[in-house]
């Protein structure tokens, strides 16, 4: 998508570039391999075209949000529960919030908002980043 995109990009003079990475694309979990791979091969390719592309005016960033309140967050919830046999709050409470100092999931509006920002005339001097929404999971 962004081999298509950027050439149009460049020839308008601006462009924002939003990929939806992961707080996995930031730190490790066990078995999760493939998973953290990819999000930390996104946060590479992310960071290669905020190089090339700020002469162009074109922005490029990561979002790394911890576990979204999605369709698919839900359906890992039940098969968690189901695996462990344990109440689906536990799952969200001492499998999928461990880590965070904020106790809940991330809400997709939440997510929509930075998306936003990060679209918007005034991130012009933002590029190269990876910015968190895991209620800081990454602090420590």
């Amino acid at each position: 998508m962004m081999r298509a995109a950027i050439p149009h990009m460049y020839g308008q003079g601006f462009g924002r570039i939003i990929n939806i990475s992961s707080v996995h694309g930031l730190r490790a979990s066990a078995f999760k391999s493939a998973y953290v791979a990819a999000k930390h091969g996104l946060e590479g390719l992310s960071k290669v075209a905020a190089l090339e592309g700020g002469p162009h005016g074109v922005t490029s960033n990561c979002i790394n949000p911890a576990y979204v309140r999605t369709p698919l967050v839900e359906k890992q919830i039940e098969d968690q529960a189901a695996i462990h046999g344990i109440d689906p709050d536990e799952v969200v409470e001492k499998i999928m919030l461990t880590e965070s100092a904020v106790k809940r999931l991330v809400e997709s509006d939440e997510v929509a908002s930075l998306a936003t920002w990060l679209a918007s005339e005034h991130a012009g001097m933002v590029t190269g980043a990876a910015y968190t929404i895991d209620g800081g999971w990454t602090a420590s």
